[in-house]
C-alpha cells in the first residue's frame, strides 16, 4: 500500500511535467496580450490567457500541437517542449490588416493608418524574409510598388511617382539620410541600409515635407530597423538568429547573425552580414546589343580589347560589403527611454558598368579602361530619448540627436590613358530632432516639433600615372569645406471630426543657408563662393472618410520643396560622352505642389479593391542645361573638350499617374494579390519645349498567387514593365543610345518586358526555416528602363535561416 508521502511524490512529478505556465506577448511593443484563445487540434482543450497575458498548459502533453490565436495577432502554432525551451515566454506578431495598421512616418509618432489620407505602404519584417532581397533597394522592388533604377550591380535609385535621387528623402530609424551631396543623378545609398535588420519600412507617397523638409518631394522611404527586446521576467533573456542565402545568377554568397540579450530595464541588439556578390549573369532571350561582346584587361602594360568568352556574364560587376547593426536601450521606469543606435555600411571597390560599356564614337571599341566607385562607408550614432508627460502641453516628447559620416569615391581612366582620375568624398552630418505629441485636447491630436541639421563636406581631387604612380593634385568634385544646414518648425494636426471622418492638416517653415569657396587653381571661375539663404513654406490638407464599414475615401492636397544643396551648386564632374556640369551660384529652391485621391472597397473581406490618382506640379525645377563659363560654352575637362551645362532654375514640370491595387482572398490557403502603377511626367523648359520627364517609370505591375498553410508559404507572381518609345524618351536617356534596344528605325527606345517567378518558405522546425526562389523562368533578358546593368536571367535562390 502506498504511503501519502509517495503518493505526493507522483503527484508532483506528474504536476511538473505537465503543469506549465506561458506568457503571450507583442512582439513589437513587449505587452502582455489578454484574452488570448490556446487549444489544440480538435479544440477539445482550450485555455485563455489572463490580463497579464499568462495561461497554464498543464492541459496539453508536452508534444502535443498546439494553437495560439487572437483577433488582432498573426495565428502561431507549437509545442510546450518548444515553448518550454524559449522560456515558457511566446511572442505574437499584429496582424497586417490595412485598415487597423499603425503607422508611425506621417508624424513620428503612432497613428492608425486609416486616419492618415495619404497613401502608405508597409513592408514588415516577415514580407522581407519572404522575398529574400539581395539590398535594400530589392526590399523597395519587391513591394511592387516602387521602380528601381540600377547603374551597376552595387546600386539602386528608387522612383515614386515620376521622381528619383535628390526629390526623394531616406529615412533610417527617424534620421534622413539625405545629406549635400545627394545628386539629382542615380543614387545608391539605400544599399547601404541592411534588409536582414529592418524591421519595418513605411513608403509615403507624394509629398512629406511637413514632417522631413526639403527633398520629400516625390515620397519618402522610412526604414526602421530591428529594436533590443526586454525580458519580461527577472532572468536575463537570450535570443539571436542566423541565415544562409545563395543566388545563382551572381553566385552571392550572404551570411546573418544577430543577437539579442535583454534584462527588465536594459537590453543589446547586435546584427552583422557579410555579402559576397560575383559578376552577374543575365538571361538567354532578348537583344543582342545587350551582350556583354568584349572587355578591357592590361597587357604589359598596355590597354586591350578581349572579347567575352561568355557574353551574357557582365563583367565587370561584382562586389562585397558589409553591415553593423548594434542597438542599446534602458528603459529605468515607465516614464522614460533610451536608446542608441551604431550603424556601419561598407562596401569594396565597385564598378560602375554603364560607363565600361560606353563606346568610342566609332562604336569599335570602347571609352572607359577602368570606372569604379571606391568603397562607398556610412556610419551612424543615433541617439533617442523619449518621455511621456502629463502636462497639458504634451503625452510624448521624443529628442533624437545623430552623427552621420558618408564616405564616397570615384576613379576613372580613358581607354589608352595612364592618367587615373579620382575624387573622394567625405560628409559629417549632424542633426537634432525634437518631436512632441499632444493627445490632450479631445478629437484634436497635435504633433509639433523642431529640426536642425547641418552637413559639411570635404571634397578632394586627384590624377595618378599608373606607368610612374606619379600623383598630383587635381580639381574636387565640390568646393571643399562647404557646408549646408537648416533650421525648421512644424506642426501637424489630426482631428476627428465624426468616428468616420478624420481631418489632418500641417504646416512647416523651413530656413536653409549654403555657404561655399570656390578654388581657382584648376578654373578660372568667375565668382568667388556662394552664400545662398533661402526659406520655404509647406503645408498639408486632407481627409479619410468612410462613408460606410467598407468603402474608404481619401482626399489629400500638400507641397513639398527641395533646398539647393551643394551638389546642385558647386559641382564639377562630366555628365555625359562630351559634356561637363560647372558650378552655379545662383539657384533657388524648386516647389511642387500635389493633388490626390484614393479610394478603397471591400467586399466582405474577400475582395479588396484599392485605387489613387495623383497630380504634381513642380516650379523652379533644378535641371541640368546648357550653361557658358566665363563666355565660352565649350572648356577642357579630364583632357576633353566638352560641352558646358549646369544645374538651373531652368523649368516646369507636370508628374500625373494613377496606381491600383487588387487583394483577394479564396479561402484559407489561396489568395491573389496584384498591383498597377501607370505614371506620366512632362519637363517644359522656359522657352516653351516640351520633353518627357526622366524619372517618370514605365508602367509597371504585378500579380501574385499565393498558397499558404502554418508550415509553407508558396508564392507564383509575374513582373511587368511597359515600353517607353524614343518618342517618350527623356533626351538626356536618347544620348545613352548603349544602354537601349532599338526600334526599326534605329532608335534607341526602352521595350516592354515580363518575368514568371516562383518563391516559397517552409517551416522546417520551430527554429528552422528553408527558403527556395526561381526567379526569371523563362530565362528573358532585358534592362529596367534607364538602368545600364542587364537584369537577372534565371536565378535560384536558396535561404536557411536558424532561431535560437
Amino acid at each position: 500500500m502506498f504511503k501519502p508521502t509517495v503518493a505526493l511524490f507522483f503527484l508532483f512529478i506528474s504536476f511538473s511535467l505537465f503543469a506549465q505556465e506561458v506568457t503571450v506577448l507583442d512582439a513589437d511593443s513587449g505587452v502582455p496580450i489578454s484574452n488570448l484563445a490556446i487549444f489544440n487540434r480538435d479544440k477539445s482543450k482550450i485555455t485563455v490567457t489572463d490580463f497579464n497575458g499568462k495561461s497554464d498548459l498543464g492541459i496539453f502533453n508536452p508534444n502535443e500541437r498546439i494553437t495560439f490565436q487572437h483577433l488582432s495577432y498573426e495565428i502561431y502554432a507549437t509545442t510546450k517542449s518548444q515553448i518550454a525551451k524559449r522560456g515558457n515566454r511566446v511572442y505574437l506578431y499584429l496582424r497586417s490588416e490595412e485598415l487597423e495598421e499603425v503607422v508611425l512616418s506621417v508624424s513620428k509618432w503612432e497613428q492608425q493608418k486609416k486616419n492618415v489620407p495619404q497613401k502608405i505602404e508597409t513592408i514588415d519584417a516577415r514580407s522581407i524574409s519572404f522575398t529574400a532581397p539581395q539590398t535594400s533597394a530589392d526590399l523597395l522592388q519587391n513591394s511592387g510598388k516602387v521602380f528601381v533604377q540600377k547603374s551597376q550591380l552595387g546600386g539602386g535609385s528608387p522612383m515614386i511617382r515620376g521622381f528619383a535621387t535628390n526629390r526623394l528623402l531616406l529615412s533610417v530609424d527617424g534620421v534622413r539620410m539625405n545629406n549635400a551631396i545627394f545628386r539629382g543623378g542615380n543614387l545608391q545609398n539605400v544599399i547601404s541600409i541592411d534588409p536582414f535588420a529592418v524591421n519595418k519600412t513605411e513608403i509615403i507617397f507624394g509629398p512629406g515635407s511637413v514632417i522631413y523638409g526639403s527633398d520629400a518631394i516625390g515620397g519618402v522611404m522610412n526604414f526602421y530597423t530591428q529594436k533590443p527586446h526586454f525580458s519580461f521576467t527577472d532572468s536575463l533573456a537570450f535570443s539571436g538568429k542566423a541565415d544562409y542565402r545563395f543566388a545563382s545568377a551572381n553566385n552571392e554568397s550572404t551570411t546573418h547573425a544577430e543577437f539579442n540579450f535583454g534584462q527588465k530595464k536594459w537590453a543589446s541588439h547586435t546584427s552583422f552580414t557579410y555579402n559576397n556578390f560575383d559578376d552577374l549573369k543575365m538571361g538567354e532571350h532578348g537583344p543582342d546589343s545587350y551582350l556583354r561582346n568584349n572587355y578591357v584587361i592590361q597587357q604589359n602594360g598596355m590597354d586591350v580589347l578581349v572579347p567575352n568568352d561568355n557574353p551574357k556574364k557582365q563583367i565587370s560587376t561584382g562586389y562585397d560589403q558589409v553591415n553593423f547593426l548594434q542597438k542599446f536601450a534602458y528603459r529605468p521606469n515607465d516614464t522614460w527611454n533610451y536608446n542608441l543606435g551604431l550603424y556601419y555600411s561598407e562596401t569594396s571597390d565597385f564598378p560602375r558598368y554603364d560607363r565600361l560599356i560606353r563606346p568610342t564614337s566609332d562604336g569599335q571599341g570602347l571609352r572607359s579602361a577602368e570606372w569604379y566607385y571606391g568603397p562607398q562607408k556610412w556610419f551612424m550614432g543615433n541617439f533617442q530619448i523619449t518621455k511621456k508627460g502629463n502636462s497639458k502641453f504634451y503625452d510624448r516628447v521624443k529628442l533624437t540627436t545623430a552623427y552621420q559620416f558618408f564616405e564616397e569615391s570615384r576613379y576613372d581612366r580613358g581607354f589608352g590613358d595612364v592618367e587615373l582620375f579620382s575624387t573622394k568624398e567625405k560628409v559629417d552630418a549632424l542633426s537634432m530632432n525634437l518631436d512632441f505629441e499632444n493627445k490632450k485636447l479631445g478629437g484634436l491630436h497635435l504633433y509639433y516639433g523642431a529640426e536642425y541639421v547641418l552637413n559639411k563636406v570635404n571634397s578632394k581631387g586627384s590624377m595618378q600615372n599608373i606607368e610612374t604612380n606619379a600623383t598630383e593634385r587635381t580639381a574636387s568634385r565640390y568646393p571643399d569645406g562647404a557646408t549646408w544646414q537648416t533650421f525648421a518648425g512644424y506642426i501637424n494636426g489630426e482631428y476627428q471630426i465624426e468616428p468616420n471622418f478624420t481631418l489632418l492638416s500641417g504646416i512647416r517653415y523651413s530656413q536653409v543657408w549654403v555657404d561655399a569657396e570656390f578654388e581657382k587653381t584648376f578654373y578660372p571661375f568667375p565668382f568667388d563662393e556662394a552664400d545662398i539663404v533661402t526659406g520655404a513654406f509647406t503645408g498639408s490638407v486632407g481627409f479619410s472618410w468612410f462613408p460606410r464599414d467598407d468603402w474608404q475615401i481619401t482626399l489629400n492636397g500638400s507641397t513639398g520643396f527641395r533646398a539647393p544643396n551643394i551638389d546642385d551648386i558647386g559641382k564639377i564632374f562630366d555628365s555625359e560622352p562630351g559634356s561637363v556640369v560647372v558650378p552655379n551660384p545662383d539657384l533657388e529652391p524648386e516647389y511642387a505642389y500635389n493633388g490626390e485621391l484614393g479610394i478603397r472597397k471591400n467586399f466582405g473581406d474577400r475582395l479588396v479593391l484599392k485605387g489613387a490618382a495623383y497630380y504634381t506640379y513642380l516650379v523652379d525645377a533644378l535641371v541640368r542645361r546648357n550653361f557658358s563659363f566665363n563666355g565660352e560654352t565649350e572648356i577642357e575637362y579630364n583632357g576633353e573638350l566638352s560641352n558646358v551645362q549646369a544645374i538651373q532654375n531652368a523649368a516646369k514640370a507636370y508628374v500625373y499617374g494613377f496606381e491600383f491595387g487588387m487583394e483577394a482572398f479564396f479561402d484559407e490557403h489561396w489568395s491573389f494579390s496584384s498591383n498597377l502603377t501607370l505614371t506620366e511626367g512632362i519637363e517644359e523648359d522656359d522657352d516653351g519645349t516640351d520633353t518627357p520627364a526622366r524619372h517618370a517609370a514605365p508602367t509597371f505591375g504585378d500579380a501574385h498567387l499565393v498558397w499558404q498553410n502554418q508550415k509553407l508559404k508558396a508564392d507564383i507572381f509575374v513582373n511587368y514593365n511597359g515600353e517607353i518609345s524614343n518618342d517618350d524618351l527623356a533626351l538626356s536617356e536618347q544620348s545613352k543610345d548603349y544602354i537601349y534596344a532599338s526600334d526599326a528605325n534605329g532608335n534607341p527606345f526602352s521595350p516592354s518586358w515580363y518575368t514568371l517567378n516562383f518563391r516559397s518558405q517552409y517551416q522546417i522546425s520551430h527554429a528552422l526555416k528553408a527558403t527556395v526562389g526561381l526567379e526569371n523562368m523563362t530565362n528573358q533578358r532585358y534592362r529596367t528602363y534607364s538602368s545600364g546593368i542587364v537584369a537577372p536571367g534565371t536565378n535560384l535562390i536558396l535561404g536557411l535561416g536558424y532561431v535560437f
